[in-house]
């Protein structure tokens, strides 16, 4: 779909009471653009990549965000103004209808029963006025609905399940105490997306800690505490798990033979290559390519 000042490029599931939707924006020009419509639903919303304010009417409230980032929304309604600060802005989110998302949400922790008390009531609401950034956890688990292999309704079933991990998975998120947080200025918050960012474009050939750190201007003590906290995993562990996910994106939706995987996700050698992916997924990349009906 497409129009004067932006192309959006869209990916959706409809199911019995959720609907999920992925879509990437292209902007020639920055600017505020409104969007608006009159249904009601508990909303996952998961920023993965650009930067962006919104304003949200019914929640009378605005918010500044970069990079990846999640909350949970309600309201009878929407009307939000986006004012894109990049040129391209990569959202994901779930809209569970109100009924089905109070029946499992007042079976979850506080942070969902506060939310499901404020739905059965029909008020506007936010999960929490602070985004916290994507974990691990929760991009692994949209990586496997935007690339699942599975037809007709065995996908039903697997989105309805990932959807509802997902949720799960962001309870806990802000369950969390905030108190004790080592990462406390948004400015280093900041730069440690920047070297998220940096090794999410450089992963043939990432930098090392000590680059890193140089590049993002944050000692490396700084670097790699803050960065665990805010994505769940150190940076050792990013490099691998996206080159692992990249590895099975690739194998499943090109032609690109395993060993130009391997070189293209920065393994010195096809046989490391084939012995890391095996480790992750229990199998080699030739048989995830021949029978992806049969991976995890």
């Amino acid at each position: 779909m497409t129009s004067e000042n932006e192309i959006i490029t869209s990916k959706k599931w409809e199911l019995d009471k959720i609907s999920i939707s992925h879509n990437i924006i292209d902007y020639k020009t920055f600017g505020s653009y409104i969007s608006k419509n009159d249904s009601e639903s508990v909303r996952l919303h998961f920023g993965l990549n650009g930067n962006y304010n919104f304003k949200y009417k019914q929640l009378n409230s605005s918010f500044d965000l970069v990079g990846s980032h999640n909350n949970i929304m309600y309201s009878k309604g929407i009307e939000i103004e986006v004012s894109n600060k990049s040129k391209r802005i990569e959202t994901f989110g779930i809209n569970f209808a109100t009924d089905f998302f109070i029946n499992i949400a007042q079976n979850g922790n506080e942070s969902l029963k506060k939310l499901a008390d404020k739905v059965i009531l029909n008020e506007n609401a936010i999960l929490s006025n602070e985004w916290r950034p994507n974990n691990f956890k929760i991009q692994q688990v949209i990586n496997e609905i935007l690339y699942a292999q599975y037809t007709n309704e065995l996908k039903d079933l697997f989105l309805l399940s990932k959807s509802i991990e997902l949720l799960v998975l962001q309870a806990e998120l802000y369950e969390l105490s905030t108190a004790n947080k080592f990462i406390k200025s948004n400015s280093d918050k900041q730069k440690l997306f920047e070297a998220k960012e940096i090794l999410t474009l450089q992963i043939d050939n990432p930098p090392t800690i000590s680059q890193l750190s140089k590049l993002i201007g944050l000692n490396e003590y700084k670097l790699k505490k803050g960065f665990k906290e805010l994505f769940g995993t150190t940076v050792f562990g990013y490099i691998h798990n996206n080159r692992m996910n990249l590895a099975k994106k690739l194998l499943l939706g090109t032609d690109l033979s395993a060993k130009e995987i391997a070189y293209k996700t920065g393994y010195s050698s096809p046989q490391h290559f084939s012995k890391a992916f095996k480790k992750e997924f229990g199998t080699t990349p030739d048989s995830i390519r021949n029978y992806p009906d049969r991976t995890i």
